[in-house]
């Protein structure tokens, strides 16, 4: 009989050199009952010496406060702009779908036609264009990303809006009073963009949503 110990698994088990007899009829250390036993036993075993000095200390100190965050917002790229708009005008997030182009209608401007959209057509609205931001197609480098549809809804628009963008980030929560001013270069649209907000190497530029509700809905007249 092979001599057995507290971490016999560790030495004669599957985590040792596996000459462990028991091994033929329990395949693995976790299904044997001196494995069993032997953890029931460290469960079990007396308390060190602090050990609830410590915890109580631990549980003692007063919680950790929220960093103050009052406001939610959808992050976005578009080309290499990270942008992001109040959470509330973000309906759902939907595959890409090919565009139709509206008949009578100028090519080159910021409505680019209808898209298909759960079985809906919604108008479809380039942001870069909208913005005014080049090279649309820039994709961060080492990063798996996927060009989605963002469809905004709000009631001051007659519908809802599908917006491709190049990727999207998710649900980013801040704090308006930790909002920065825009830089020059977010989107080239200081009018559109109402400042920067941020996590960590994160930093988007936050669209008013007021402002861009209405030339959204300029587009549709």
């Amino acid at each position: 009989m092979m001599p057995f110990d507290d971490d016999c698994w560790r030495s004669i088990g599957v985590a040792g050199d596996r000459s462990c007899a028991e091994l033929a009829r329990h395949v693995h250390c976790r299904n044997c009952p001196r494995h069993d036993a032997a953890a029931g036993r460290s469960l079990h075993r007396p308390l060190d010496a602090g050990y609830r000095e410590d915890w109580a200390s631990v549980l003692a100190r007063p919680p950790v406060q929220d960093a103050g965050t009052d406001a939610t917002a959808m992050v976005f790229r578009v080309g290499a702009e990270w942008l992001a708009l109040p959470l509330a005008l973000a309906a759902s997030v939907a595959p890409l779908a090919p565009v139709h182009r509206l008949p009578h209608r100028s090519q080159g401007g910021a409505l680019l036609g209808v898209v298909g959209v759960n079985g809906r057509l919604l108008p479809a609205v380039s942001p870069a264009r909208l913005l005014g931001i080049t090279s649309s197609g820039a994709k961060a480098q080492g990063r798996h990303t996927f060009a989605r549809l963002l469809v905004l809804a709000g009631p001051d628009l007659p519908t809802s809006i599908a917006l491709p963008v190049d990727e999207i980030h998710g649900v980013l929560r801040h704090a308006s009073s930790a909002m920065r001013p825009p830089a020059a270069t977010v989107g080239h649209a200081p009018p559109l963009v109402a400042g920067v907000i941020g996590e960590g190497e994160l930093q988007a530029g936050l669209l008013d949503g007021a402002l861009l509700m209405a030339q959204l809905g300029g587009l549709l007249r």
